[in-house]
């Protein structure tokens, strides 16, 4: 977390995350032009451009696309999320080298605009077979340009989480587009039955991964409990939950995250403010809630981004009875104080 907006802030991992970025993307760029004129040495240098860098950006598409659910399924995955945003600002530029060339590839030799050209050269949308393909890779350029230009948190603050949220939201409509204008380009131009190959491999993986996290977290959604004590809520055994970590649990179609920490109990929203990460799936870390997703920190008995941060989150009350961890259901109002239950091991 940082107090006042910059540029960028990078620190030591920031800038080896991108070191390896960097260096991944020029070891691909290497590799395709290399594999290129071996296998087609008549290729000219503009269509290699256009090909090295819109195959990169599809690639990278797909690396951000599963780094998510990868990254629910297993922590170790964590890091790759935590500056995801650096590796979606690098795949839009990949995208924007891409589709510059093209446009001046294509549309650049004639007398009127480019991107007038863009839209009238190709007026067959009724036709699988001549439909301009081109024209949808332009709109997933716009969506891809959007993103990547709110991507720093001042964005992310003056237009809400919630409207940010939905805005990033659209990279799977530009997915869907993306993939409209590789196959119907690749169909009507040059059909490759390994570029379809892969290309298909890649959705099914993502698709299988959304599906796979998503069922995980409806199962999790559809957990009831049937313990009751003059209307509190039981969560669990104060023994199964770890130290420093917190048990998940549904209260009224909202999930809460309850916290033992020094011989303590709290509970608090599990979502946190910046982009709605799972503070659940954290850990207590200098005595605050620390978001596995970008590091916000929450002081886990009132909810309080510790000073000068104003964040806040829901909390709710705990009691304990026999090691039975219960809750009140009834959320109290963000950054509202609550003691934390004592327990002796």
């Amino acid at each position: 977390m940082g107090v006042n907006y910059q540029t960028v802030l990078w620190n030591r991992n920031k800038k080896i995350y991108d070191r390896w970025i960097g260096l991944s993307m020029l070891i691909y760029l290497i590799s395709f032009i290399g594999l290129t004129f071996i296998t087609n040495v008549q290729t000219s240098v503009e269509t290699l451009i256009i090909r090295a860098f819109g195959t990169l950006a599809i690639v990278l598409l797909h690396i951000i696309l599963v780094i998510g659910p990868l990254s629910r399924i297993n922590t170790r995955f964590l890091p790759l999320l935590y500056n995801r945003r650096h590796l979606g600002v690098s795949m839009f530029l990949a995208a924007l080298i891409h589709g510059g060339f093209s446009l001046f590839q294509f549309h650049t030799l004639g007398n009127v605009n480019p991107i007038y050209a863009l839209f009238s050269s190709n007026m067959d949308y009724n036709s699988l077979k001549n439909f301009p393909f081109q024209v949808l890779g332009f709109f997933a350029l716009i969506i891809l340009f959007l993103m990547a230009a709110t991507s720093h948190d001042f964005w992310l603050k003056n237009l809400s989480a919630k409207s940010w949220k939905r805005l990033h939201m659209m990279v799977y409509f530009a997915y869907a587009l993306i993939i409209m204008h590789v196959f119907l380009g690749s169909f009507q131009q040059q059909p490759s039955l390994w570029s379809t190959a892969i290309l298909s491999f890649g959705f099914v993986v993502i698709t299988a991964l959304h599906i796979s996290t998503g069922s995980k977290e409806r199962k999790l959604d559809h957990i009831k409990t049937t313990d009751t004590n003059e209307g509190w809520d039981y969560v669990c055994d104060i023994d199964e939950i770890p130290e420093d970590r917190a048990k998940i649990f549904i209260v009224d179609n909202e999930r809460i995250a309850v916290f033992k920490y020094n011989n303590k109990l709290s509970a608090i929203s599990n979502v946190c403010k910046h982009q709605g990460g799972p503070l659940g799936e954290g850990k207590v870390v200098d005595g605050c809630v620390t978001c596995p997703w970008h590091g916000y920190q929450y002081l886990p008995h009132n909810g309080q981004s510790p000073p000068p941060f104003t964040e806040q989150v829901s909390t709710y009350r705990l009691k304990l009875i026999d090691k039975k961890v219960y809750v009140s259901p009834k959320a109290l109002p963000e950054g509202t104080e609550v003691d934390p239950v004592i327990f002796n091991n």
